[in-house]
C-alpha cells in the first residue's frame, strides 16, 4: 500500500505544520501563511488582510481580536536584522482571509475547506466536551443547531430572491443534489422509507446532520458574501456548495451521505424518551 499523501493532504498538512499555540488558543503568523496561501508578495497579502478586517467588523467582532499586529526583527544579511509588522491571526482571521483570497488560486479553495472546518470544530466546543455526548445527544445537538442555521439560510435566500415556498423547496433540492450526488428531497424521503409528513433531518446520524449543518452554514455565508442574486444564482450557489462538502468528504475517505444507515429512532422519539426519563427522575428527587 502506498504511503504517498495528495497534494490536498499536503496542503492540509502546511496549515496545521504553521500553526502555533499560546498554550490556550491556535494561531497563524500572516507572513508564514501568505507563501502557504501562494501570495509570494506581502503587499498583495495586505491588501486580503485589510478585506478580511472589514468583513470581521461586518460581522460583528473586533478586529483587533483576531488581527493581532506584532513587530519582529527579521535578518537582513551581515548579523543585522530589521523590524518587520506582522500579524498574529485567529482561526477566525484565516477562515476571513480565505474567503476574500484570490478564487482563482486552487489553494484558496483548500483554504477555505480547511479553516471552515476547523472554525466549526471550534463553534461547537472542544472536542472532548461533544466527543463525550452519546449519539442520540449528538443528534439532538446537530438537528437543533440545523433548525436556527435554517431559518438564517432561508434569510439570505429570500435577499436573493428565493422568495415564494415552492422557490424555497427548489432552493433546497438543489442543495441536498450537491450533496448526496444528484437525489432529490423526494429520492432521500424514499431512500429512508419515510412518509411524506417525515422531515429527512429527523431521521439522519449525526455524521449525516453534520454533514448537512457545514453545508447550510457555508450557502447561508456564500449568499450573503457574494451579493448572489437571483433564483437561478442561488439554486446553483446551493448546488457548488452542496457538492463542495461531498468532494471534501470523498477527499477525506468519508461514507458518501446517501450511504450512512438511517436509524431506528427519529429526532422526536429521542425527545420523547428524554422528557419520560427527566420526568422519572424528578419524581425520584421528590420521593427522596
Amino acid at each position: 500500500m502506498s504511503n504517498s499523501i495528495s497534494s490536498d493532504e499536503a496542503r492540509h498538512l502546511t496549515f496545521e505544520s504553521i500553526k502555533q499555540t499560546n498554550g490556550e488558543d491556535d494561531f497563524w503568523l500572516a507572513r508564514e501563511l501568505a507563501p502557504a496561501l501562494s501570495y509570494p508578495h506581502w503587499r498583495n497579502f495586505l491588501q486580503v488582510i485589510e478585506k478580511a478586517k472589514i468583513s470581521c467588523e461586518r460581522s460583528g467582532h473586533k478586529p483587533q481580536d483576531h488581527f493581532d499586529e506584532v513587530i519582529k526583527m527579521v535578518s537582513v544579511g551581515s548579523g543585522a536584522n530589521r523590524p518587520v509588522s506582522d500579524y498574529r491571526l485567529s482561526r477566525y482571521a484565516c477562515y476571513l482571509i480565505v474567503q476574500n483570497g484570490d478564487p482563482s488560486k486552487p489553494v484558496i479553495a483548500n483554504g477555505q475547506t480547511y479553516f471552515a472546518i476547523q472554525t466549526r470544530r471550534q463553534e461547537l466546543h472542544d472536542k472532548k466536551t461533544f466527543g463525550g455526548l452519546s449519539e442520540d445527544q449528538q443528534r439532538l445537538m446537530l438537528r437543533g443547531e440545523l433548525m436556527r442555521h435554517n431559518k438564517a439560510l432561508s434569510a439570505a435566500a429570500r435577499v436573493a430572491g428565493v422568495t415564494t415556498t415552492v422557490d424555497y423547496a427548489v432552493f433546497q433540492d438543489h442543495g441536498y443534489k450537491g450533496l448526496y450526488g444528484g437525489l432529490s428531497n423526494k429520492d432521500l424521503h424514499a431512500r429512508k422509507r419515510l412518509r411524506k409528513s417525515q422531515k429527512i433531518l429527523d431521521h439522519m446520524g449525526s455524521i449525516e446532520l453534520a454533514a448537512n449543518l457545514f453545508r447550510a452554514t457555508q450557502t447561508e455565508d456564500k449568499l450573503r458574501r457574494d451579493g448572489v442574486s437571483g433564483k437561478q444564482m442561488a439554486n446553483q450557489t446551493h448546488f457548488d456548495v452542496g457538492r463542495k462538502v461531498r468532494d471534501t468528504i470523498r477527499e477525506l475517505g468519508g461514507m458518501m451521505p446517501e450511504a450512512l444507515p438511517t436509524p431506528n429512532t427519529s429526532i422526536q422519539q429521542i425527545e420523547r424518551a428524554q422528557k419520560r426519563l427527566a420526568g422519572k427522575n424528578r419524581a425520584s428527587e421528590k420521593a427522596d
